[in-house]
């Protein structure tokens, strides 16, 4: 039997083919399905690397119609199907696709997406924006997270055989050196001095309110700002924390409030008042019987918000960090010349976040108290892990502070 050759005169196997007028090899082949496919190489190497690659894929039952789907393809049908998630979860993912995955990849078939594709990808969002700006470990961590859902979706139906983002984000940190940046939380004198400094300015009066309350029950800032007076429990002096009030963009691009439950059971708990929280509360309820004035914000059919901006509307979280960054940058300032003055060195408050306030109030209770079960049911934390690092970090600075102390007292030398 004489077998077909090429203009080299090498051997063809059976499905392939030299095109002389385009001067490229063909292959063809039954899928498992029976349907017939061809691909295409400038030289006989190449064709025979692809057609090892698809014998592997048709051995492994992998689809290799579907391999050719575009990434953006398979997002809608992911998009179109993903269930079990809450929709700011939801919402979210959709985002960080769109912004960030869909313009760069999701023109490319799924065969064609290597790990050194997502290192690419990930790589170039690593980068610094036009503002110097890098993008935060967390973002990139959601980014991946979404992507990893998406492909593994065609893995398991057999259009690709492995997913490409697998490790991929772990190189990509160990490559930058990324490291989660530790919230730190505000030492006794830092909380004395930024809770002293609301109370003695006439301006933050009202302000001192809403960060006592903040500061002195732990809550996470979506918690807070949904508090309702109806949450107060006087007689039993306990604040229940059982809904988030979440302002955010949804899928119209619009960005209003929504109302949302804790992701875990553990966020739904009671918080003991401390006497300085209610007083803070007591003094908040004669100032609105007194004005007349209450929040007009309804949301979801929750009304009766405690805490509400100039025109009526509950705070939003952006707004409350931005007060944080003017009373820091007021103190700093009023400081900075006092100790020009005085020819001393300043005293200064650190930049930090409403969540800072939350570690803050975790690590002054970690302290103060000795049960780690107790302080992981009032903050909230699913994973006990959680507290045990802020229990840890206030005991190192105890042990500092306690060593200090020893100074000079036991007459070692």
């Amino acid at each position: 039997m004489e077998h077909r050759k090429d203009k080299k005169n090498r051997v063809l196997k059976d499905g392939e083919s030299y095109r002389e007028k385009e001067n490229r090899y063909m292959y063809r082949w039954l899928d498992n399905d029976k349907k017939r496919h061809y691909i295409y190489a400038a030289t006989l190497s190449e064709l025979r690397r692809k057609e090892k690659e698809i014998s592997q894929n048709v051995n492994d039952g992998i689809n290799t119609e579907k391999s050719n789907m575009r990434l953006d393809d398979l997002y809608d049908w992911w998009k179109n199907n993903k269930i079990g998630i809450k929709e700011s979860t939801y919402v979210n993912y959709v985002y960080m696709y769109e912004r960030f995955i869909g313009p760069r990849i999701g023109h490319m078939k799924l065969k064609d997406i290597r790990r050194s594709t997502v290192r690419g990808l990930y790589n170039n969002l690593t980068k610094c924006d036009d503002a110097g700006q890098v993008m935060a470990i967390n973002t990139l961590e959601i980014i991946h997270n979404v992507l990893h859902q998406i492909l593994q979706v065609a893995v398991d139906d057999d259009y690709i055989r492995k997913n490409p983002t697998d490790r991929a984000l772990k190189e990509i940190k160990k490559a930058n050196s990324y490291e989660r940046p530790q919230r730190k939380a505000l030492t006794v004198e830092q909380q004395k001095i930024f809770v002293d400094f609301l109370k003695t300015k006439p301006y933050y009066k009202r302000w001192s309110i809403l960060f006592a309350v903040l500061l002195g029950t732990g809550c996470r800032i979506s918690e807070f700002v949904g508090l309702r007076w109806c949450d107060v429990d006087w007689e039993h002096n306990l604040i229940s924390i059982n809904h988030n009030l979440v302002y955010r963009v949804h899928e119209n691009n619009k960005c209003y409030f929504t109302i949302s439950t804790p992701k875990t059971n553990a966020g739904c708990r009671t918080i003991p008042m401390l006497p300085e929280v209610r007083k803070a509360l007591e003094d908040e309820r004669c100032c609105q019987q007194k004005t007349g004035k209450t929040c007009q914000t309804v949301v979801d059919g929750y009304k009766g918000f405690i805490f509400f901006n100039r025109y009526g509307n509950a705070y939003q979280p952006a707004a409350i960090n931005r007060q944080i960054d003017r009373v820091v940058l007021a103190y700093n300032e009023e400081e900075t010349k006092a100790a020009e003055k005085e020819m001393r060195m300043p005293v200064l408050l650190p930049d930090f976040s409403c969540h800072q306030l939350r570690h803050t109030f975790c690590t002054r209770m970690c302290e103060n108290e000795t049960n780690i079960k107790v302080v992981q049911d009032i903050m909230g934390h699913t994973d006990i892990r959680t507290t045990l690092e802020i229990y840890a970090e206030a005991q190192d600075a105890l042990k500092e502070q306690a060593v200090e102390n020893l100074a000079g007292k036991i007459g070692v030398y």
